[in-house]
């Protein structure tokens, strides 16, 4: 382990950090186990339309960004945010019917959103960056940057505890914490003693029992005391895991990835059980699983490759499948109050019914 070094957030506050003096993977097996679901939605990408607004560090405004890419989506209230490439980060007030571009300082793509309630929220990204808002996701500033960070590497996921207490975690094992908003981040990933700097791609929390990261080449870990130590696990499965969600049920969760693996433990990650999940030909599905959401019903929607949804009402222990028309991949799902569905990714926003299907076309 590295002596810490000092960085400075955006605001000038200054944070520890650790640095390991080398990493353990090649460059070409760094780019092609880092964040797989993300890296093939980014193929969808295109270049910039506004060249004249090239020399800012605010996103473009365009009136496409809605079908731009966007990789998650949140429910802020009656509100739903959404952000995505080029820094782009949406919202709309009326069930997804219409959408309004916040100016956002970063053109970077932004791959995750929470918020912990109906004002506070935080999004990150590529280089290494954290936005926060404290007004439902209509305004943004830049918390933290790291530039020096290894080629450009993103953050991943982040989840708050309160409005105080949160983490961000990332590529090549990257775990950060505050305990002030934001106001200034820590290094906190010798904690973990992911020595192998694997990617981490999603944080969750698991009910009554606390905080639970999955990553790159299945690996797990839990922490009972939300964030101050950590368990490595040994995990049901050997390829990368790009999302996990708890359920309503203790010490329930989910986690999933590639080539529609799923599985489902009832005791915080101790032992897990592979659910089946087979397409409309009873097929087994081979398509990777991004991310997903639990529902205000209840219920769970999982998301991923080929227009992919999975919903699930018993907590996680079956789901339907369905795979939309369009085949586009999917990055997030959150629910309006009508109870059909928003579902980003590929193409932008989609409005969808309960099962996933094209609305007009319920199953």
């Amino acid at each position: 382990m590295s002596e810490p070094v000092k960085r400075r957030t955006q605001a000038g506050c200054v944070v520890a950090s650790s640095r390991t003096s080398a990493f353990r993977h090649s460059p070409i097996a760094k780019a092609l186990s880092l964040c797989g679901v993300l890296s093939m939605l980014m193929l969808a990408s295109t270049p910039l339309q506004a060249a004249s607004e090239e020399g800012n560090n605010f996103s473009v405004m365009s009136a496409k960004a809605q079908h731009s890419l966007l990789l998650d989506v949140a429910s802020v209230g009656k509100r739903l945010v959404t952000v995505g490439d080029r820094g782009h980060i949406l919202t709309s007030d009326d069930n997804g019917a219409s959408w309004l571009q916040a100016k956002v300082p970063t053109k970077q793509m932004l791959t995750a959103v929470f918020f912990v309630d109906d004002s506070h929220g935080w999004a990150v990204g590529h280089d290494a960056q954290i936005l926060a808002s404290t007004d439902g996701g209509a305004t943004w500033v830049k918390q933290f940057e790291d530039l020096e960070r290894e080629e450009g590497a993103p953050f991943l996921d982040v989840w708050f505890k309160d409005r105080n207490n949160g983490y961000v975690v990332g590529a090549y094992g990257a775990l950060l914490e505050t305990t002030d908003g934001g106001a200034s981040w820590a290094d906190i990933g010798e904690r973990m003693g992911n020595e192998d700097l694997f990617h981490l791609n999603a944080i969750v929390e698991v009910k009554d029992s606390g905080l639970f990261v999955v990553g790159e080449q299945g690996v797990m870990f839990r922490s009972p005391d939300w964030g101050q130590t950590w368990e490595t696990l040994e995990g049901p499965y050997e390829g990368s895991l790009f999302g996990a969600l708890g359920t309503d049920e203790a010490g329930a969760l989910l986690v999933y990835g590639l080539r529609g693996h799923l599985f489902r433990s009832a005791d915080f990650g101790s032992t897990w059980q592979a659910i089946s999940l087979n397409n409309a030909n009873n097929d087994p599905l081979e398509f990777g699983l991004a991310d997903g959401n639990r529902l205000a019903d209840g219920s769970i929607v999982v998301v991923g490759h080929g227009g992919t949804v999975l919903k699930s009402t018993d907590n996680g222990r079956t789901f339907s499948v369905t795979n939309r028309a369009d085949r586009l991949s999917l990055a997030g799902v959150a629910a309006m109050e009508n109870g059909n569905l928003i579902l980003v990714g590929q193409g932008g926003v989609h409005a969808a019914a309960p099962t996933g299907a094209d609305l007009g076309q319920q199953q």
